[in-house]
């Protein structure tokens, strides 16, 4: 053999095990991707649960404080509409600094805060002290959301994020469940004070559980960016954006139309989200006779429903319709509008009949709820998702606002066949934004088919 010949072998010799080598290394980064993926999944599901133990928890005790201290309908409503205004106003300001902190600490200190703001809560009387407790909370509970969204869009590819963002929302479900059954049973057989109190010790613990699991991007772990991992950043080479200038941030979400159009049906479909949530044991015990037990139960059976209905929204907008969110969220509205009027009409004293009204209004309006989400984090930068989200979550609360003192306005003044029409109205226009992004897509998956 000669030299030459040698020379061939032991440089095929050195490149196959450099290709062994390069495998075995990429086996090892696919299976710690898959670890990471799979905790930072749980926690935030668990974690952002934990939000909605003392958040919800005001809505359920509204009929017991009301009947206690004799506040009406529109005054405990301004309390929700005050706490959505700070809520909706937070969750873009701490997008903002969500963008630019650790996701770890970010979450659990806002989790932190809606605890603490619950357990004083429990020591109050005057409706001035309800407005103001509940107005902190609602700024720590929107430094909740924007880590949630960027964990999201770092450790997933925009070719899963609908349906990994789908199940990342069935914490609102977990939580929304769990509060409306747990406030019922506590508010009938210890008083509306311990919806305050036990909800806030079960967040204590789940701050510390959310501070030891979670973990803020995969290169934090040296792990490659999803983007590499996923393949996709050859087709997207400014997917990891430059850190910009707060002036650039803004403009770049400001002039983006489609994130607008996904704003405006936000709000609306807020109206009638938390609308129906804030409201439903007050009106399902006035207008349809069910007792504050059962109200609980079917308010449960619309978060539960609610996890299918996200779930299957997500999975529908990546697979059927190639990521886009906009006919989801539309053909889902279409649906509740005829919901809504089958509510409405459903006789007093029917419990069934009134919890499948129930089942199918959650199902129908947590499909949306997430879409608007993953839409927002579509179209706006990586580096502005936070605030991307925020927005969003801004219209959203400004119908959680309105769903707030005007309902119980409305209900006050004109009963709640003219709350139910209102709730209608605001599904009608929720139809028509969303219908005005029915083309759009992410960035990303744009490039990568050119």
């Amino acid at each position: 053999m000669n030299q030459n010949s040698s020379t061939i072998i032991s440089d095929e010799i050195v490149s196959a095990g450099a290709d062994q080598i390069q495998q075995q290394n990429l086996g090892k980064t696919d299976k710690s991707y898959a670890y990471w993926q799979f905790r930072i999944l749980y926690s935030m599901a668990f974690g952002y649960a934990a939000f909605y133990l003392v958040r919800q928890n005001f809505s359920m005790a509204i009929p017991a404080i009301s009947a206690d201290l004799g506040y009406s309908k529109t005054q405990l409503g301004f309390v929700i509409t005050i706490w959505s205004i700070i809520y909706g106003v937070g969750k873009f300001v701490n997008g903002y600094f969500s963008d630019r902190s650790n996701a770890r600490y970010f979450m659990s200190l806002g989790l932190l805060g809606g605890a603490l703001t619950s357990l004083v809560m429990g020591w109050g009387n005057g409706i001035a002290f309800f407005t103001s407790v509940w107005a902190i909370n609602a700024w720590f509970q929107s430094m909740g959301w924007p880590p949630v969204s960027r964990l999201l869009t770092h450790w997933f590819s925009p070719t899963e994020l609908g349906t990994k963002w789908g199940i990342t929302n069935l914490s609102h479900q977990i939580g929304g469940a769990i509060i409306a059954v747990l406030a019922g049973y506590l508010i009938q057989n210890y008083g509306w004070r311990s919806a305050f109190y036990v909800p806030a010790l079960i967040s204590l613990v789940m701050v510390v559980l959310l501070y030891n699991r979670l973990r803020d991007t995969p290169e934090s772990l040296g792990l490659p960016s999803i983007e590499k991992h996923s393949g996709l950043i050859n087709a997207h080479k400014n997917s990891i954006d430059n850190d910009f200038s707060l002036k650039e941030l803004l403009a770049t979400i400001m002039y983006n139309k489609q994130l607008w159009f996904v704003c405006l049906g936000n709000m609306f479909l807020y109206i009638v989200r938390m609308g129906v949530f804030n409201w439903a044991p007050t009106f399902l015990n006035e207008m349809k006779g069910a007792t504050l037990t059962s109200s609980g139960w079917q308010v449960a059976a619309f978060e539960v429903a609610g996890m299918a209905g996200g779930i299957a929204a997500g999975w529908l907008s990546d697979r059927l319709f190639s990521g886009r969110r906009g006919p989801v969220s539309f053909l889902y509205m279409v649906c509740m509008v005829v919901s809504l009027f089958y509510f409405w009409f459903v006789p007093p004293g029917f419990v069934l009949l009134n919890t499948l009204a129930m089942t199918s209004v959650g199902f129908l309006v947590y499909g949306p709820q997430v879409l608007v989400g993953v839409a927002a984090a579509d179209f706006a930068s990586k580096r502005a998702v936070g605030m991307a989200v925020g927005l969003t979550g801004t219209f959203g609360y400004i119908g959680s606002a309105i769903s707030g003192v005007c309902i119980g306005w409305i209900a006050d003044n004109y009963g709640w066949d003219g709350g139910f029409i209102f709730f209608i109205i605001s599904a009608m226009l929720a139809c028509i934004c969303f219908a005005l992004t029915w083309n759009s897509k992410a960035k990303v998956l744009e490039t990568s088919m050119e």
